[in-house]
């Protein structure tokens, strides 16, 4: 009888281990990615070990199965910020990391903040790491994922992250990107999050998809005053090539995403939905395939002026180059109670030769497939 109970607990836990895995594979610019590939699953259950796990020389597919609430672990800090967009309620008020408030909003009447430090500074993420959420139960709550600088081959997959110091600017970011390659973060939901969603900082990141994310951008605090979060995602580094497919972008006022510096974008089948400011603002550097995507209640689907490239628009002169580039027709955005746009910039299609490009459909299905795909808990 003892070897049978012995026998039964061994092969219980080989069944759990077993059954986690990734799901799927990454489309487009960081297809190829294998994270921590088939080391044997750690379940973490103290943040201690998370960050322990998620940090360390080794291998890795860490597996969340609870929620690790970083709030206070870390203690506070009272000090003197700013408040750009004023003191009522619902208007977010910043932190004055760096003299920022003196460098940028001198004449932005002065406030006492008082924030959570754990939030300022996302937990570090090596090398050959594989995050992977189970069901709906793996959340970080308080502070976000910083994949550090080096680092490549990094999976992130079925995980939230919530609640960094959401009434503050500079409170905190929920993943950030910097000086990396091979990069896959999917079916990740973010909400409540005092800076950026996602950022991918100046440095390069070489090949990095975002793909079936939930950017939840209901808040209480909001740069607009409104409710509606600004920080969306933010992409601005040194050649990057970055692939958005199947996200879903909800509740924002800008920054959704901004694109800069010298950044190489295909934006593919995305759900826009309810946005009362801009989705993308494309800068200097930016060049910006977006296809097959819906805008549904966004007031500016693109900020004026464009001082990136950008292509939104297929004909039959377009998809010669569209062919030429990526081997196929490329497709329309749709519009729903929306402004639209209108551009159609090829000169950087050449850019995506020799690539892998993420394959598109017809908008017609986006809306409804995205929200019943994006985000934790979808797989």
């Amino acid at each position: 009888m003892k070897y049978v109970t012995l026998f039964t607990a061994a092969a219980t836990a080989f069944s759990t281990a077993a059954a986690v895995s990734v799901s799927g594979s990454a489309e487009g610019f960081a297809s190829g990615v294998t994270g921590g590939g088939d080391a044997t699953p750690v379940y973490p259950t103290t943040i201690d070990e998370l960050v322990s796990y998620l940090g360390d020389d080794e291998a890795r597919v860490v597996v969340l199965s609870q929620t690790f609430d970083f709030t206070g672990t870390e203690g506070t800090t009272t000090s003197t910020g700013c408040a750009p967009w004023g003191t009522a309620s619902g208007c977010q008020v910043a932190i004055d990391q760096d003299d920022w408030c003196e460098n940028y909003e001198p004449d932005a009447p002065s406030v006492s903040v008082t924030y959570d430090n754990a939030g300022i500074l996302g937990i570090a993420v090596t090398s050959d790491k594989t995050i992977l959420g189970e069901g709906s139960s793996g959340i970080i709550k308080g502070k976000g994922l910083r994949i550090v600088s080096g680092a490549t081959n990094v999976i992130v997959q079925n995980i939230a992250v919530t609640d960094i110091n959401p009434e503050y600017v500079w409170g905190g970011d929920a993943i950030t990107v910097d000086d990396a390659d091979l990069i896959w973060i999917d079916h990740v939901t973010t909400a409540r999050i005092g800076r950026q969603h996602i950022v991918l900082g100046t440095s390069a990141d070489n090949r990095v998809t975002l793909s079936n994310n939930y950017i939840n951008g209901v808040t209480s605090y909001s740069a607009t005053c409104d409710g509606y979060t600004y920080w969306g995602i933010y992409l601005d580094g040194d050649s990057d090539m970055v692939t958005m497919k199947g996200n879903y972008i909800y509740h924002t006022s800008g920054r959704s995403p901004k694109v800069g510096g010298n950044t190489l974008l295909h934006a593919v089948n995305n759900y826009w939905y309810d946005n009362s400011g801009v989705a993308f603002e494309v800068g200097s550097g930016a060049y910006i395939l977006a296809e097959g995507n819906v805008f549904q209640n966004v007031d500016e689907p693109v900020q004026s002026p464009i001082d990136g490239e950008l292509f939104t628009s297929p004909s039959t002169t377009a998809n010669e180059a569209c062919a030429a580039y990526l081997g196929r027709d490329c497709e329309i955005n749709g519009f729903g109670s929306s402004g639209t746009f209108s551009s159609d910039d090829t000169g950087f299609f050449s850019d995506f030769e020799g690539k892998t490009i993420a394959s598109a459909t017809t908008y017609t299905a986006v809306a409804a497939s995205v929200t019943a795909n994006a985000g934790q808990g979808k797989l």
